[in-house]
């Protein structure tokens, strides 16, 4: 199949209520001809499904949702319904409630002498319309499941309460014993009672987990104020936004669309982007993000990005996609929810029997049996792994941390070695030009007009900081002819006549140019840390360039980045700097970061190309340091994940030559300042320059992970434990059904705390 042509499709399942339905579903979409993946999430209760043409594909897939017994819904139902009422859908759970009470009063009494119990009669009209009407739910589950020839929940708990309530309807009509005889009908209802009130809490819970997209969603306006062609202001939904339209945002209102400030000036509330509560100043010129609050100014804003283009769209989408995605810790659950379910069927069969065998009476076989059945619903173990997925992506993205899919929050906990882009990642990536040493009989001013014509086209930091230091100078620039960038070694064009080029000394080595004027000035400026490199002009009269100037350049660390590279050290973490300026400058501004380079903590003179291949030799134990040697030569293809050693590495950059290494690294994480080609290649995004959120980003993926562990723990032991005591008849059915909603709800509320988390210094 042509990957190239898949596409995604999110439907909305209603009716799962734990992990068997989930293999369920998911095995009716992936049988509809055409589908390349279906991933079922019970959390959200939502399937995403992969083909190519999936759009065609809808209504059948919808028709295998609703022929496997399950609802299907609009994608965002489960969102929309969060909205309601905490109460909504109480409503069953209160009406078994009332009718249950009286059948378990008499058990409440018995502790205290009270010996009393309603008339068989009594108990009968009680407990059949829990069990026929509040419980008809699991037996249309239950069917559909068994005309699937597989099994659920609802099946589990229609057999064993239809058990003990027909045992119940015999003993009473049958035995001999009519209203003497004992009676079961409290456990059938309870049970059912207690089994509704474990799934509404359990919804209350899941809730709370879709709060942060609720929270997304809330943050866009449904009306802006647009500039119509005649002047005049006029309020239009949002949805309608087109690039290029102007808008009036007023002071206290949520920004509309990604735009540009074109009249006035303000602050701007960005938490909802960076986590950073501070106001940002904005005036002419400057970029608004979508979603983000106005302060007390009135601005003009034109439009450059809206609807599914915008920030605020993006951020989303990585959101859900991230809650969709299932955790490969999941595929082992889902494995072994497909055997569960019969497998319990079969204990139960054997406990009824063994019991039956062992002379200990009918009437107590089927309820041992019926014990089995309750206490063994797989609730938890299908919600165990995606609600914290769900509680941890959530609240990092409150903080300004998206992390695009299920593994790379998996795999982030096992990192062991961060790796980081020099300029704009570690530095501000605003370099200025210290100094311009000229070559003996070379006018210092003629120099930097030269190099500073040549850089007036491009965006580079390095150029930028040529071309202000010409203006600062007030000196004229020249339009390059033909310029161009070098991969990896500098630029070239045509000025005034000849060609010039700038760029490392590396390069300029390899086209022979003679740089001894400039050794002792180079030795000098690396020492302190400076960037250097070569000016040079290419006459017609000689194919060897001839070096004009020697620039050097100075890059501040960002505020934090020390911080949060001792951070990764306290936690036994190794930090590396990944960088293509020389050793002497890139070791220089590796010690101002508290990274030592004798231990092989820099990796200098990397070209663009070779930072995969840097990547691959850190994850082989290896790295550019001082007396090592890359396992994998420069330019060379990164080893397969299956060839891959055991160092798991994490990658920070922020430009698009850090792209092939976010890709090829583990987990790669894009500062969400550089570039969509960064943050589309790495499986986290930090939505601000901050280093500081690398070490986060590291904590809450422990953090999640240790809660989907405990949650899988709790899930496995609630079976393990609770089989064999419902089995040797240490469970009653009542205590078995308590048991069972408990195991549910305590796997939603311990990932529930993962909502707590703050990073460090936010405390």
């Amino acid at each position: 199949m042509n990957t190239e042509t898949l596409q995604t499709l999110d439907l909305g399942v209603g009716g799962m209520t734990c992990a068997s339905c989930v293999a369920r579903v998911e095995k009716a979409l992936k049988k509809v001809p055409g589908v390349a993946d279906a991933n079922v999430n019970l959390a959200t209760e939502s399937a995403r499904v992969t083909a190519p043409g999936i759009e065609a594909l809808a209504p059948q897939l919808r028709r295998a949702v609703r022929d496997a017994g399950y609802e299907p819904r609009a994608a965002d139902a489960a969102i929309d319904d969060a909205n309601g009422s905490p109460w909504a859908g109480f409503a069953p759970v209160g009406i078994g409630l009332l009718l249950s009470a009286p059948l378990v009063l008499p058990m409440l009494l018995m502790p205290f002498g009270i010996t009393w119990m309603p008339p068989a009669w009594v108990q009968f009209l009680l407990a059949t319309p829990v069990q026929f009407w509040l419980g008809a739910r699991f037996y249309k589950a239950g069917w559909h499941a068994l005309r699937a020839r597989s099994g659920n929940m609802d099946l589990l708990v229609a057999i064993g309460t239809s058990a003990a309530w027909a045992l119940s309807v015999w003993l009473w009509l049958f035995s001999g014993h009519g209203e003497h005889a004992h009676l079961y009908f409290e456990s059938a209802a309870v049970v059912v009672t207690l089994v509704l009130l474990g799934k509404w809490l359990e919804s209350r819970a899941k809730r709370q987990t879709t709060a942060a997209i609720r929270a997304l969603h809330a943050l866009r306006p449904d009306v802006a104020h647009v500039i119509d062609w005649d002047g005049s202001e006029k309020d239009l939904p949002v949805d309608e936004l087109r690039r290029g339209d102007t808008l009036v945002v007023r002071p206290g209102e949520r920004i509309p669309a990604d735009g540009r400030v074109t009249d006035g000036a303000t602050q701007v509330d960005e938490s909802m982007l960076t986590g950073e509560p501070l106001p940002v100043a904005k005036s002419v010129g400057d970029t608004l993000t979508g979603g983000s609050i106005n302060g007390d100014g009135r601005v003009r804003v034109e439009v450059t990005a809206a609807g599914s283009e915008s920030v605020l769209a993006h951020i989303i989408r990585l959101v859900e996609d991230a809650q969709a995605a299932k955790a490969p810790v999941q595929r082992l659950v889902d494995k072994v929810s497909a055997v569960f379910v019969p497998t319990v069927l079969g204990i139960a069969l054997l406990t009824f029997v063994g019991w039956w065998l062992a002379g200990i009476g009918l009437e107590t076989a089927i309820i041992r049996a019926v014990a089995v059945l309750v206490i063994a619903c797989p609730c938890a173990l299908g919600l165990a792994t995606p609600t914290a997925i769900m509680a941890g992506t959530g609240v990092a993205a409150k903080f300004g941390i998206l992390i695009k899919d299920a593994e790379a929050l998996e795999v982030a906990h096992r990192v062991d070695t961060v790796a980081f882009d020099k300029t704009g990642t570690l530095t501000e990536g605003r370099p200025r030009l210290l100094a311009l040493v000229p070559a003996p009989g070379v006018d210092e001013a003629a120099a930097l007009r030269t190099a500073a014509s040549l850089q007036s086209g491009s965006e580079h930091p390095l150029a930028r900081a040529v071309v202000s230091a010409a203006q600062d100078a007030s000196l004229t620039l020249t339009e390059p002819q033909d310029a161009r960038a070098v991969p990896g070694r500098g630029t070239e064009g045509w000025v005034d006549g000849a060609t010039v080029l700038i760029g490392s000394q590396r390069w300029m080595q390899e086209l022979g140019v003679d740089l001894k004027p400039f050794e002792a000035e180079a030795l000098q400026q690396q020492a302190r840390g400076a960037t250097v490199s070569i000016v040079a002009v290419r006459s017609q009269e000689s194919e060897t360039p001839r070096a004009l100037a020697l620039l050097a350049f100075g890059d501040e660390p960002k505020p934090g980045a020390r911080a949060a590279i001792d951070a990764l050290h306290a936690r036994g973490l190794r930090a590396v700097m990944i960088s293509g300026d020389n050793r002497g400058a890139a070791e220089a501004m590796a010690r101002r970061l508290g990274l030592n380079p004798d231990a092989g903590e820099v990796m200098a003179d990397v070209l663009p190309g070779d930072k995969a291949a840097a990547i691959d030799a850190l994850r082989q134990g290896a790295g550019f340091g001082v007396g090592t040697e890359p396992a994998s030569a420069p330019g060379s293809t990164p080893r397969a994940p299956t060839e891959r050693g055991g160092h798991v590495i994490a990658m920070v950059g922020d430009g698009v030559n850090d792209a092939p290494a976010l890709a090829a690294a583990d987990v790669g994480m894009a500062m969400g300042s550089g570039t969509d080609v960064a943050m589309h290649a790495a499986g986290v995004t930090l939505m601000r320059g901050d280093v500081g959120l690398v070490p986060a980003a590291l904590d809450i993926s422990r953090r999640t992970v240790g809660k989907i562990r405990q949650n899988l723990f709790w899930a496995f032991i609630y079976n393990v434990a609770g089989i064999p005591l419902a089995a040797l008849g240490y469970l009653s059915p009542v205590v078995a059904g308590a048991a069972m909603a408990l195991s549910s709800v305590s796997v939603m509320s311990n990932a529930l705390l993962l909502k707590r988390w703050k990073p460090s210094g936010k405390e």
